[in-house]
């Protein structure tokens, strides 16, 4: 990647915060009506989206300070995930914030945010932490918060946007720099987590930062590029839009593939940068 600062734990957890800040902006003047809207993820208002948000940081500081609670905790979470009833999974990290007021919901997701800065602090470049599934390195494991807290908020951003409410601005930032990376250096996952063979070849991303800055991953001479704006390449490799929704150019098969695979939940195309409709969003 090009860029004069590598990240540091510490760099994707003052970003983390930032985030975190950015999006309280948009939903903390939100009135009850408003946070009862439906959201792309299936069966998700706004409220449920900060309650996800909730119980993640939460789990999220449990994995840095406690590691044995959090994996009791994930053995209890996997067996809502295999249940047939497929609230289990919102019940059992939603539950409790479904009962709380929108003034409550934000007080606990601020209180669990501050606790998650709070472990974070306590972590070196070289720490690794349990997560869901294989182990994370700190970096990885904050920059994986921050695409979450960046991406539901871009469904909440989307839903506002599409009912035509007007809203707090959440500007795009180079904060991005930290998802896009992970965005291509996990790319591969996205072929192992659906069971299927991750391709050999290598593909460049060379992408436009919101500040125009030039941000570039992958080989000189691959023969598959991706090449747009930074904001659109997060978009689609988190799920949050259909790639010919988007501004990017994609050359090569094995590029073309991977977009595809990435964006599977996202939908399909539609009329503009906005889903048609929200049905089909993961919730990831």
């Amino acid at each position: 990647m090009t860029g004069p600062n590598p990240p540091t734990a510490a760099s994707v957890r003052d970003d983390l915060i930032a985030e975190q800040d950015a999006l309280d902006a948009v939903v903390g003047d939100l009135n009850d009506e408003l946070w009862a809207l439906a959201t792309p993820s299936p069966r998700w208002t706004i409220a449920d989206q900060i309650g996800h948000l909730t119980y993640f940081d939460w789990t999220a500081a449990l994995a840095i300070t406690d590691p044995d609670q959090f994996t009791s905790l994930t053995a209890e979470l996997m067996g809502a995930m295999t249940s047939e009833n497929e609230d289990a999974m919102d019940l059992a990290t939603l539950g409790d914030y479904r009962a709380m007021t929108p003034p409550d919901l934000c007080h606990a997701w601020r209180t669990n945010r501050g606790v998650l800065s709070e472990a974070a602090a306590s972590l070196a470049d070289d720490d690794r932490v349990i997560w869901y599934g294989p182990s994370m390195g700190s970096k990885s494991f904050l920059t994986a918060r921050l695409m979450e807290a960046w991406a539901h908020g871009q469904d909440i951003i989307d839903t506002l946007d599409t009912a035509g409410i007007a809203h707090a601005d959440r500007p795009a930032t180079d904060r991005l720099r930290h998802i896009a990376q992970l965005g291509f250096i996990t790319h591969k996952w996205s072929y192992i987590n659906r069971q299927m063979d991750a391709p050999t070849g290598p593909v460049r991303v060379e992408l436009v930062a919101p500040s125009g800055e030039s941000w570039v991953f992958g080989p000189d001479n691959a023969a598959d590029s991706i090449t747009g704006p930074a904001v659109d390449f997060c978009l689609v490799t988190t799920q949050r839009r259909h790639v010919d929704d988007t501004d990017l150019t994609v050359q090569g098969d094995i590029a073309t593939d991977w977009m595809h695979i990435a964006q599977a939940f996202a939908g399909g195309a539609t009329s503009g940068p906005s889903a048609g409709t929200f049905s089909n969003r993961s919730t990831s």
